[in-house]
């Protein structure tokens, strides 16, 4: 008897944008603290809510302890492919992964944020967390998050 683990995989097309970092400031007419985000992400934080939603098609949110893979893919510059008759061959010193802005890191934690309330409850359900960002031919993110047994 083969056991099914509750999970979801999606696919999100579009440029990945970071997290933006978080600046506190003291509202001068409330008084209250508040913290903005610097970034203008709200465009891809939206697909990737609204991809989420419907790959979750209707289900609830996912609970106990989870594994993500969040494979970030980035296309490859103009230079580094050859010209002539090398056009559309890669370069022997093209390098194997984009090791450019943005980090990884803010690009996976804005999908994070994006997830919760859609496919977990919350992001500190995530105990196995694998990241990528590579080269690849349309621009995406491929989403897999599992139940995370531990065994």
């Amino acid at each position: 008897m083969t056991s099914v683990v509750p999970g979801v995989e999606f696919t999100v097309y579009g440029v990945a944008k970071p997290a933006g970092s978080k600046k506190a400031f003291v509202n001068r007419k409330t008084g209250r603290a508040q913290i903005k985000d610097d970034s203008d992400n709200r465009t891809w934080r939206q697909e990737v809510a609204l991809t989420a939603i419907a790959a979750m098609g209707g289900d609830r949110p996912l609970t106990g302890p989870l594994a993500v893979e969040f494979v970030f893919y980035r296309p490859r510059p103009a230079g580094h492919y050859g010209s002539g008759r090398n056009q559309g061959t890669l370069k022997e010193a093209a390098p194997m992964y984009p090791v450019i802005r943005p980090d990884v890191l803010k690009l996976a934690r804005l999908v994070e944020d994006a997830l919760t309330g859609i496919v977990y409850q919350d992001d500190a359900q995530i105990v196995l967390e694998v990241l990528a960002k590579v080269y690849g031919a349309p621009e995406r993110l491929d989403v897999t998050v599992t139940s995370h047994r531990g065994d």
